[in-house]
Parts: C-alpha cells; sequence; structure tokens
C-alpha cells in the first residue's frame, strides 16, 4: 500500500443528528459550541475518532457522554469530505442517523452539567456551526427514505400515540401534506396498531384516541 505523507493524514470524527418527535414536530438535539471556531453557536453531538476505538463505538460513547441519552436507535448516514469543512485541518465526519422517543428523552435522560444542549425544531434552527445544518438536512433526507420502515418508526412511536401526530410526522418528514381522511383509513387498513384505551385530554375539538404498535409484528415497509 505504500508510504503515507502528510498530505494523507486525515483527521477523521463522527457527528450525529438525533431526532424526537414531540406532538408531530420532529427535533434535533444540539450542543452549544464553547471554544473557536464558531464559539456561541449550535453543532451536533460527536467526537475526533480516536484510533483504538471503532466508528461505531465512537458514536455511540459520544451521544451518552454528551446527552445523556440512552436506547437511542443508531443508523450510518454519509460522509462528509468537502476539504474546507475546518478551517486549519481537513476533517472527514463520519454522520449518523439517531432516533429517541420522547418518553425517553424526557424519563431516561441523564443531566450533563458542563454541556449545554437543547432540542430545536427543524423548522426553527439556531446558528449552527461548521458544516452542521447541511449534515442535520442530510440526517432528514435518510429518514425520508426510510420513514415507511416499521423498525424506524417505532424508534420514535414506541406507544401512546395519536394517528394526528403520526400524520403531521409523516408530513414533515416527506416535505408534503397528506389528505386527513386517506391518511387514517391506510394507516389502520396494515393492521400495524391497536387501540390503547386511553385519549389524549387537553386538545382542541374531542379526546384523540391513542394508539400503539402490535407486539410481534413483522420489519418491512409500510406502503
Amino acid at each position: 500500500m505504500g508510504t503515507f505523507t502528510k498530505e494523507q493524514n486525515n483527521i477523521v470524527e463522527t457527528l450525529i443528528s438525533v431526532f424526537t418527535v414531540n406532538k408531530g414536530d420532529i427535533e434535533v438535539l444540539l450542543i452549544k459550541n464553547k471554544v473557536d471556531p464558531y464559539k456561541g453557536y449550535w453543532i451536533l453531538p460527536g467526537c475526533i475518532l480516536n484510533n483504538q476505538v471503532t466508528i461505531e463505538d465512537s458514536i455511540t460513547d459520544a451521544v451518552f457522554d454528551q446527552t445523556g441519552l440512552m436506547n437511542v436507535y443508531i443508523e450510518q448516514g454519509p460522509v462528509m469530505s468537502n476539504v474546507n469543512r475546518y478551517p486549519d485541518n481537513r476533517v472527514l465526519a463520519i454522520t449518523f442517523l439517531g432516533l429517541v422517543d420522547s418518553t425517553s428523552v424526557e424519563i431516561n435522560r441523564e443531566e450533563r452539567k458542563n454541556i449545554e444542549s437543547k432540542w430545536y425544531k427543524l423548522s426553527e434552527l439556531p446558528k449552527v456551526g461548521f458544516d452542521h445544518e447541511e449534515i442535520i438536512k442530510r440526517a432528514k433526507d435518510l429518514l425520508r427514505k426510510r420513514i415507511m420502515n416499521i423498525n424506524i418508526l417505532k424508534s420514535l412511536f414506541p406507544s401512546d400515540f395519536t394517528l394526528p401526530e403520526m400524520q403531521k410526522t409523516f408530513e414533515q418528514v416527506l416535505g408534503k401534506s397528506l389528505d386527513r381522511r386517506n391518511f387514517r383509513k391506510k394507516f389502520v387498513s396494515l393492521d400495524l396498531i391497536e387501540e390503547t384505551g386511553e385519549y389524549l385530554e387537553g386538545v382542541c375539538g374531542r379526546p384523540a384516541k391513542l394508539y400503539k404498535f402490535k407486539d410481534n409484528i413483522k420489519q418491512e415497509e409500510l406502503f
């Protein structure tokens, strides 16, 4: 394979766009950057890849260490290789899509005292450093390709969701409006969900029925 030159000595980082769904809105978790460049901007969780650690372990450790989140669904996304991603070094980024349900965020997340993090709607992103806004966009594109898979949906909606919430999520991911009646009819006809017997109170109009996915359903494409 030959010898390596200085020009071939690249730094590799792992970055993850962790998405959750809050009342039908897709949100991404960002961390406030405390150092230059882009000090005060918001960035994605991640870390520089250590030579003794696999890519998968690197991002899994970074998610827990920096966000306190557990049981996150993780799937590899694209590699960002623009030569000008960082001002002083050549840094390649291996990106990941992460999915976690809102209940796990509220109940199981461990707080991190020295890290300022916040969930942002994809439609209301703050000032984002480096090329991380583009990485978020590509993670959403990956989610758009995968949203029809039952395993992906169960990561975001393990239980207790309403059909309007589900439809709103699909509309945001797909980038288009869906007919309410047709969506409801199609989704129910798949025989993948069942009523929990509970209702979501505090909404306009009649309380909405809460649903959950059935047990032991096949991991398949929905539509």
